[in-house]
């Protein structure tokens, strides 16, 4: 592999990890206009892993811009990011998938915390426009809500 393969390489990790982190900014701070614009036209999100729904990136920004407002606050932490870009024998080609760990801590009005962990798996595309999302998919491995324990006793 030349410099410059190594440095485009570099600089596609880059971007893509910057539309992960826009991803996160943008459901957090309720900026659906944003969250849609890291979509491809024709980009799928399904959140039936967390109990929601699956559908193109604008009918899912219309359900989580009315579900999202049972959590005022929200943060989500997205780590352990596992970056494979396609491989063209040697150079980087135009698609590549991320697995990243969550954590999403969360407060409802009430003041009461949410918090659910597990892991993304985004699918990507390099377009005219940089790298967009084509695909996400969540993936929760739990959840903790004391209110919900405190309701079970």
């Amino acid at each position: 592999m030349t410099q410059r393969v190594n440095l485009a390489t570099v600089m596609d990790r880059l971007a893509i990890d910057d539309v992960i982190t826009g991803y996160a900014v943008a459901v957090d701070d309720s900026d659906w206009t944003g969250y849609r614009a890291l979509f491809t036209p024709d980009g799928r999100a399904d959140y039936r892993g967390s109990g929601g729904i699956e559908g193109a990136a604008a009918e899912v920004a219309d359900w989580l811009a009315e579900t999202m407002q049972l959590f005022p606050v929200r943060q989500h932490l997205i780590v352990n990011r596992r970056v494979r870009i396609q491989d063209l024998g040697g150079y980087p080609g135009d698609g590549a998938d991320v697995q990243a760990d969550y954590v999403n801590p969360m407060r409802l009005e009430s003041g009461d915390d949410f918090v659910s962990g597990g892991r993304y798996a985004f699918g990507l595309v390099r377009t005219d426009g940089g790298w967009r999302l084509r695909s996400v998919t969540v993936h929760e491995k739990w959840r903790h809500a004391a209110f919900l324990a405190a309701a079970t006793d």
